[in-house]
Order: structure tokens, then C-alpha cells, then sequence
């Protein structure tokens, strides 16, 4: 009697590797891969729909709460569109400052995705190495906005507040002496832009530190050179963008091509791989990070210069400062009346992409002249990249299926939207 070789097997959505709840039905002649089934729906976040039913400003913190690794990034992307409808245009400082965190977010992107995709494949070291540093850019959030995570720091017409003078410091406990603390308060005596200085000049040694562990590592070669080749045309075809289309040798980068806020400003290069695999995909990542520490040096350079608002002087649209707001009644009924019924946006509909650091997130807002959004529709580009997972993995084996799951940089919350 023949033995049946044909198989047909769940991946996720509770595996270690799945990035989120994914759930993949694949097919198998032994273990040889013939056919993937994403499928999703089991995070549903209803993020579309919740923001038709909250006023503009409150849905800023939905976008957090999208793709959970790249919280400012998100928020970008949102009140880029709102401003578009607004017709209005944000003060310079605080598009430095925008673009400064945009940089550290995508930092904060890539430092999880390179942990989790080595620990997938089997290399523990490097994850250890990359939450070292988040932890530094973490710090950078919380100072500015008190969330380590979720920011809700971009606001319509600029920023939340302009960058603190001081960093916190670390206080003597039972298990960090006095000794210790000096150690961890040593690069924090002076300002935010002060700290982020100083992780820059700090940032390059660690990214070689990673290369040194994986990038010539022969067993890490093994398992993602050759694995899930994609052709420019196809990437193309397939609605990549980002990291993903770049491995695959097209240089499309939002920040080059249609640059927003300072990016036409700053110096820096576009990484573009060759063979279009697992392994070109590592590169052209790896490559961004040491790219976007050179952006934030230079966004810190230039607000160490200049001084300026970070947010517009329309009421209608921002709050005023609380100085003013106890102390003169027209400034108190602004400020009552933005919590409460937020602001009224002119009808119409704009689209705001970014350079996300997964690709192009793209939102579109719709309005009818309400306070509230009239529709919003979320482009989240690892949604594009989920649905050629079929195609990718077609004729590898089972453990392929992880390597590439990992290069995707998979995050469930903006594809269950």
C-alpha cells in the first residue's frame, strides 16, 4: 500500500513564529510546500469603522495601536491627511521633529524585526543585543510624550509639546546601587537632543555588532540565501513596497520620490538589494538603520539650532497653551469646545502616504464637514506583502515557511484593521 505523502497542516495562529495571529493552512507533498492559505481576521481591531464614530483628534491613538512596533509612524500618515483637508501647514520645527521620530521609529521597527527574524531561524544572541538598544529609544518616547509605547504624540497642525531640556534619571534601589546608577545616568545629564547625540555617535558600533553575528554567519546564509526569491517585476506586481520592493532592486523610497515634510532636506542613501531573497532583504534593512541614524543626526543638529512653535496658533484646530486657557475666557471655550466636539474639517477627500518603515502606508480620509471622519481606509503595506506569502513560499520546505514569515515583518494589527 502506497504511503499518502500529502498533508495539509495548520501554522498558527498560537506558533511562536507566526509575528501576531496568523494562521496559515498549507498544503505539503512531505514536506515540500504546494500551496498557502493566509488567513486572518482573528485580532480584528474594527479601527476603520471605530473612527467613523469618534471625533478626529480621538482616533489618533488607533493609530498606535495599528502596526504596534511603528506607533509615530502611523500617527503621520493620519494627520498628514487631516492636514491635506485642513489646508494647513505645519511649523518647521515641527516637521524636524516629525521626521527626527518618524527615524527613531523605524529604529525601533527594524531592531524588533532583526531580533524576532534571528530568533526565529535559531540565532538568540542578536535578540538580546537589539532590545538593548529599543530600550534607549523607548526612553526617547516616554520623555517626550510619558508612553513608552503608544505616543499619541503627532497632533493635527504639529506636535504634542516641543523636545524636554532634561532627561530623567535613574534612582538607587536594592538592586542597582549607587555606583550602577551613575553608570546609567551618565549620558543623561543634559537634554533629549543631548541623549539622542549621544545613542547616534553610540548606534553605528552596534549595528556591526549584529553584522558580525549574522551577516557572514554561514548557517544564517543557509537558511535565508536563495529563500523566497522574488523578481523586480513580480514585487512590483504584487503591490511591494518598502524593504520588500527594494530587496527586490527597485529603489522606490516615499522619502526620495515624493518627499513630505523635511526629508527633501536631509542626506541619505536608498539601499537597494540584488537577488531579491530572504537574505538581500536583511541587507537592505540592516543598511536603512545606519541610514535613519544619519537622518536623526541631522534633524538633532538642526533643532539644536532653531527654536520655533511646534504647533500652529489656530484655535479651531489646537488647543491653547493652559496658561492661557485659565486665565482668558475666549481661550477656555476654545479649549472646551476642541475636547468635546473636536474640530470640523471642510469636506472633501485627500490621500497621505509615508515611508513607513514596513513600506507605503497610505491613508484615506473622506470628510462630509462633520467632526468625525466620513470614512477612513488604512493601505497597510505588509497586507500586500501577506498576500504573495502563497507565491513566496511555493516548493520550500516547512522551516522556510518561518524565514520568511520574518522577512515580511509581519505585524498583525494593520492587517486585521
Amino acid at each position: 500500500m502506497a504511503e499518502i505523502r500529502n498533508y495539509t497542516m495548520n501554522f498558527g495562529p498560537q506558533h511562536p513564529a507566526a509575528h501576531g495571529v496568523l494562521r496559515l493552512v498549507l498544503e505539503l507533498d512531505g514536506e515540500v510546500i504546494e500551496r498557502a492559505d493566509p488567513h486572518i481576521g482573528l485580532l480584528h481591531r474594527a479601527t476603520e469603522k471605530l473612527a467613523e464614530y469618534k471625533t478626529f483628534i480621538q482616533s489618533v491613538p488607533y493609530m498606535d495601536r495599528l502596526d504596534y512596533v511603528s506607533m509615530m509612524a502611523n500617527e503621520h500618515a493620519y494627520v498628514m491627511a487631516i492636514e491635506k483637508l485642513l489646508g494647513i501647514e505645519v511649523p518647521i520645527r515641527a516637521q524636524y521633529i516629525r521626521v527626527m521620530f518618524d527615524e527613531i521609529t523605524r529604529l525601533l521597527n527594524h531592531l524588533l524585526w532583526l531580533g524576532t527574524h534571528g530568533l526565529d531561524i535559531g540565532a538568540m544572541t542578536v535578540f538580546l543585543y537589539c532590545f538593548r538598544e529599543r530600550e534607549d529609544l523607548f526612553d526617547m518616547y516616554e520623555v517626550v510624550s510619558g508612553a513608552r509605547m503608544h505616543a499619541a504624540y503627532y497632533r493635527p497642525g504639529g506636535v504634542y509639546r516641543d523636545l524636554p531640556e532634561r532627561m530623567p534619571q535613574y534612582s538607587a534601589t536594592r538592586i542597582h546601587g549607587e555606583q550602577a546608577v551613575r553608570n546609567l545616568n551618565q549620558n543623561r545629564q543634559g537634554s533629549l537632543l543631548d541623549f539622542i547625540e549621544d545613542f547616534t555617535n553610540r548606534f553605528p558600533q552596534y549595528v556591526d555588532e549584529y553584522e558580525t553575528l549574522l551577516t557572514d554567519n554561514r548557517i544564517w546564509k543557509q537558511r535565508t540565501v536563495g529563500i523566497g526569491v522574488v523578481s523586480p517585476e513580480r514585487a512590483m506586481a504584487l503591490g511591494f513596497t518598502g524593504a520588500m520592493l527594494r530587496g527586490s532592486g527597485v529603489p522606490w523610497d516615499l522619502r526620495k520620490k515624493q518627499p513630505y515634510e523635511v526629508y527633501d532636506r536631509m542626506e541619505f542613501d536608498i539601499p537597494v538589494g540584488v537577488n531579491g531573497d530572504c537574505y538581500d532583504r536583511y541587507l537592505v534593512r540592516v543598511e536603512e538603520m545606519r541610514q535613519s541614524n544619519r537622518i536623526i543626526r541631522q534633524c538633532a543638529d538642526w533643532l539644536r539650532r532653531n527654536r520655533g512653535p511646534v504647533m500652529i496658533d489656530n484655535h479651531k484646530v489646537t488647543p491653547p497653551s493652559r496658561v492661557a486657557m485659565k486665565t482668558n475666557m475666549e481661550e477656555l471655550i476654545h479649549h472646551f469646545k476642541l475636547f468635546t466636539e473636536g474640530m470640523h474639517v471642510p469636506a472633501g477627500e485627500a490621500y497621505a502616504a509615508i515611508e513607513h518603515p514596513k513600506g507605503e502606508f497610505g491613508i484615506y480620509l473622506v470628510s462630509d464637514g462633520a467632526n468625525k471622519p466620513y470614512r477612513l481606509k488604512i493601505r497597510a503595506p505588509d497586507f500586500a506583502h501577506l498576500s504573495a506569502l502563497d507565491e513566496m513560499v511555493r516548493g520550500h520546505m516547512i522551516a522556510d515557511v518561518v524565514a520568511m514569515i520574518g522577512t515580511i515583518d509581519l505585524v498583525f494589527g494593520d492587517i486585521d484593521r
